[in-house]
């Protein structure tokens, strides 16, 4: 199976888990449970360097779409 991954689908997955992740976060807090923002910081860093370094090995990044034709 092969996994086509462009730049911009990565980093708006990544967002878009930093923002669920952070809200989750802030609903502990609501609720009582205080948990350090670093340690957080910290995993949203090490997820995003850990995707990247996976595109890389897989064969790096698309940079040409397929069947698009210019004119």
């Amino acid at each position: 199976m092969s996994l086509d991954i462009t730049r911009g689908g990565l980093l708006v997955t990544l967002a878009i888990f930093g923002v669920i992740v952070y809200e989750l976060r802030t609903v502990l807090d609501f609720v009582g449970v205080e948990l350090p923002i670093i340690p957080y910081m910290a995993a949203v860093f090490g997820l995003a360097g850990a995707a990247i370094w996976f595109v890389t090995l897989k064969g790096g990044w698309r940079t040409d779409p397929d069947g698009d034709d210019s004119a």
